[in-house]
């Protein structure tokens, strides 16, 4: 009897109610947003550092000619860029009480891997922000700002406009950098298996060609492409890493 009763008792912890789900909900926004607005008074300290060496360098080396056209376009701007690296820097915080809120719904032995999913989640975003700031966005700019260089018509940026161009691309680059670990996580509930990519991988491909057509600033096809190559790459990694981490019995049986 004892037995019966100890085997049951980690699956009635792990049942909750609605209006526990709600508290639990509650309680991890509070801390997401708490961690938030310490990440945003430390970033409004080093605003101005952030704008002049880091997000107006790509202008610069693509001798781009930026001008602020409304009164508090700048104090609305810097505001703006301060939140969204308050973000970037809140993001294992971020991470880590999403995956504390999805914990409940995970067996023991997926819970494991909820620190190393924070990791790996918030180095993947890093990364697409890496590679947006040094790859996709000095090869746009300066296609913008050359484009029409032989005609009478000066090419000059509002900087508003330049930074929302900026940042939005990191972002979607981080966000879309994080298809390994949404497959790692899918793929160890059991919902995601390798042999179900395979078999859709010509139609991800034209999905990918799609996406990186929206999300690539402009109709140049150069930023396009830059965006859809990685983009391929990181669906071929999830597939590898669908297949290592998926539960034993989607784990295909060697030939």
């Amino acid at each position: 009897m004892s037995e019966t009763v100890n085997q049951e008792t980690p699956e009635a912890k792990s049942e909750m109610t609605f209006f526990e789900h709600l508290g639990e909900l509650r309680g991890r926004i509070i801390k997401a947003l708490i961690g938030l607005v310490i990440a945003l008074i430390i970033c409004l300290v080093f605003v101005n550092w952030l704008v002049n060496n880091i997000l107006l360098y790509p202008a610069k080396n693509a001798h781009m000619d930026l001008q602020n056209l409304r009164p508090f376009g700048l104090l609305f701007m810097y505001f703006q860029v301060a939140m969204a690296a308050a973000v970037v820097l809140s993001l294992p915080n971020l991470f880590y009480q999403f995956w504390q809120f999805i914990s409940p719904a995970l067996r023991e032995k997926e819970k494991k891997y909820l620190v190393t999913i924070v990791f790996f989640s918030t180095f993947c975003f890093l990364v697409g922000i890496v590679f947006a700031y040094f790859v996709m966005l000095p090869l746009t700019l300066t296609f913008v700002a050359n484009f029409g260089a032989d005609s009478i018509i000066k090419n000059q940026f509002a900087i508003d406009e330049y930074m929302d161009i900026i940042v939005s691309i990191m972002l979607a680059c981080g966000v879309i950098f994080e298809l390994p670990m949404i497959s790692f996580f899918l793929s160890k509930i059991g919902i995601l298996t390798p042999a179900f990519m395979r078999k859709y991988r010509r139609h991800a491909i034209v999905i990918i060609m799609f996406m990186a057509a929206i999300l690539s600033p402009g109709t140049d096809p150069v930023s396009q492409i830059i965006l859809a190559i990685p983009l391929v790459v990181l669906y071929e990694i999830s597939i590898i890493v669908s297949k290592y981490s998926g539960r034993k019995k989607d784990v295909e049986p060697a030939s």
